[in-house]
Parts: C-alpha cells; structure tokens; sequence
C-alpha cells in the first residue's frame, strides 16, 4: 500500500475524502492495523477539529508521521478556540454592561429627585438597628425625602422659642421602638442628644450627635439631618421624645419637644 494512504487518516476522520477515496481508505484500512489504531484515536477530536479551516486541515494530514507535530496543532486548534470563545465572552459581558448602564441610567432619571437628601449622622443607640422596612411615604420634610420611605406612627413638632423642626417615625420592634427623625432649622456649631420620656417620668438618652457650624437646614447648609435610633421602651410608654443642646459643662437644655 502507497505511503499516501497512511495520511488520509484524518481526513477520513473528518469525512472530507471524496467517494472515491473513502472507499480507497476502507478498503486499504480493513488490512492496516497501524491506521485503525490512529482512528481510533482521532475519534474523541473529531468534534473539535470538525471546524477548522482548510489549512489546518492540510497540517493535519501531515501528522501521521510526526505525533509531536500533532501534539502542537492540536494545541494550536484548542488554543485558537479558546480565543474565539473568551473574544465572544468579553462582547457577551460588554453588551451586559451597556444594557445595564442604561437601564441604570434610566432608573436613575425616573427615582431622582430635584429636592437634595439629608445629610446623615453617626448614632449612638441603646438598643440594635434594624434596617428600615418599606411603609407608607413619608411627608416631603421627613427622613424620606430622596424616594426612600418610612414606616410608623409620624408625629412633628416646631419649637416656638428655638425654632427647630422636627418629623419622627416611631417604628414598634420585638426589642422596643425604632425612632428615625430629621431635624431642620437646627443651628450650629453645639452636640445635642435624644432623650425618651417614659410614663412614669424615668428618661433615658439614645443618641447623641454633634452639629457643625453650619448646622442643619439652614441658609447656610440647606439640607436637613437624618438620623435613626433605638429604645427598649415600647411605643405606648412613651410620654414624648425631646431634642436637647448640650454644653461643655454638661448642661442640657430642649431644642424641641415631641409629645406621643
């Protein structure tokens, strides 16, 4: 048998001979132990070879002789589709990215809001903090003023003599009540303090802050403070909720007064 025919081994594999040849290889491979043995062998590559282009191809029927040579152009075919599919991934990820920017782009343009949010304080609660849970939405003065909303029983106040505002939710918990309120009119620079008024006359600070010289919804700093804070006692017995301004030697005295 020609040397020729021992190269058509790949070929075969790939069902790319003519008529002809096929039944030339078939019949030249019912006596040919050696070329049985490399088709075999070809059969677990056929599907990823069953792609390649014509040169490849034509690199491959001169493997026969050469396993190393193989060895290389199976790795260069791999290689090559590995490639394809990464160049496929990145264009997949990218149109994700796109899609989602737009999409963020659009949500942002429907959720905003012209009315700038309140600035945000650390507390110091005595109690653990839930996150809030969606309820009914807030007063536009409240805490959720930028679209996010509040829950509870909403009580306000203004103090006549210092002119503070303030919108609080009282929030029932396992634990006791949450309390998330924002402060307006609120002048600067002082450390103030929440304290809860029970009713049987006991007290008891949950949170404490500091405002800067700017304070908080005033001219000069026009957004409001928001904060959120914890109390074991229960909503019902509370008897009012009270803002204070304390000085450096300790002394408190109410900004505004929150009866429940």
């Amino acid at each position: 048998m020609s040397r020729p025919d021992h190269m058509d081994v790949a070929a075969y594999a790939l069902g790319v001979l003519d008529e002809q040849d096929t039944e030339r290889f078939e019949e030249h491979l019912a006596s040919c132990w050696a070329c049985a043995a490399e088709l075999e062998t070809m059969v677990p590559v056929v599907g990823l070879l069953s792609d390649i282009d014509g040169e490849t191809m034509m690199a491959l029927e001169q493997t026969a002789t050469d396993p190393a040579l193989l060895d290389r152009t199976l790795g260069a075919v791999r290689a090559d589709r590995r490639r394809t599919r990464f160049r496929q991934l990145l264009a997949t990820a990218a149109a994700v990215v796109v899609f989602g920017g737009l999409s963020g782009y659009g949500f942002v343009s429907v959720a905003g809001n012209d009315q700038p949010p309140g600035v945000l304080a650390d507390s110091t609660p005595s109690a653990p903090n839930n996150p809030p849970t969606s309820g009914p939405t807030a007063a536009p003065s409240g805490p959720g003023v930028g679209g996010t909303e509040e829950e509870g029983d909403q009580v306000e106040a203004t103090d006549p003599t210092t002119g503070v505002q303030t919108t609080m939710f009282l929030v029932t918990r396992e634990y006791g009540t949450r309390i998330n309120f924002s402060l307006r009119k609120l002048p600067g620079p002082r450390i103030c303090r929440l304290v809860v008024v029970r009713k049987n006359a006991s007290t008891e600070v949950i949170s404490t802050w500091s405002v800067p010289e700017g304070g908080y919804g005033t001219n000069t700093r026009p957004q409001g403070l928001e904060l959120s804070a914890s109390t074991s006692a229960l909503a019902a017995d509370i008897k009012q909720l009270q803002v204070q301004s304390v000085d450096a030697n300790g002394v408190a005295s109410p900004l505004v007064t929150v009866p429940i």
